[in-house]
């Protein structure tokens, strides 16, 4: 049977998810944090990791050039979840998705400005208010946008607030708690069923042996 490839988020999530799998009794032959390459060998001879912006692992795992990835979620709702399954909260890089605009500044009557890199959710959700919004589309530095009137509001991560209070925004209304998730492609489950399956417990065993360490501290 041929090998499983994950794909991983990198960054903060990928620093998150390699503790996870070398519980799980996967690791990458070489240290990710000091090489350029996208593709890792590991001490499982079966399993190798792609490293990956966030938002094309769903779509690496969705066309089965993946078999399984890790993902936020805020990444997975944008994407639309199509194509895969999402079996299990792996309870890391945890946040929340919100609004947020500028501190005493009320929200304008009528129609609005906000921008934000979750364009699909930003619709999905002023619409379900009943709030008529322009989208405006930006890859970072969301915070900077009402600052220079740009744009009303902005839909973003927040963990811990400080980014917002540093340029003079507030957090306003949440639209999902986000946390990262294990998901897999729907033709790979079939066809290497005993091998993501096996997979998946393994890790969901790391995952509840950690919550339980937590509970007790």
């Amino acid at each position: 049977m041929s090998a499983l490839t994950i794909a991983l988020t990198k960054g903060r999530i990928l620093k998150e998810t390699l503790p996870l799998l070398a519980a799980a009794g996967i690791e990458p032959l070489e240290d990710i944090s000091k090489s350029r390459k996208l593709t890792f060998e590991t001490s499982s001879p079966d399993v190798r990791l792609l490293i990956l912006r966030g938002s094309d692992v769903p779509t690496y795992v969705e066309f089965g050039a993946a078999d399984i990835g890790v993902a936020g979620k805020d990444t997975l709702l944008e994407h639309g979840g199509k194509g895969f399954y999402e079996p299990l909260d792996l309870r890391i890089s945890r946040c929340r998705l919100m609004t947020a605009g500028m501190v005493g500044k009320s929200t304008p009557v009528g129609r609005m400005k906000v921008a934000t890199k979750y364009v699909s959710l930003a619709k999905q959700y002023y619409a379900e208010k009943g709030q008529q919004v322009d989208i405006i589309k930006l890859y970072g530095a969301m915070e900077l946008a009402p600052l220079m009137d740009l744009a009303d509001e902005i839909v973003d991560i927040v963990d811990t607030g400080n980014t917002l209070v540093a340029n003079g925004l507030e957090p306003r209304e949440e639209i999902a708690t986000i946390s990262s998730r294990l998901i897999v492609n729907k033709a790979s489950l079939k066809m290497k069923h005993q091998k993501i399956e096996a997979f998946i417990d393994a890790v969901a065993g790391v995952v509840r042996e950690r919550e339980a360490e937590l509970e007790k501290a």
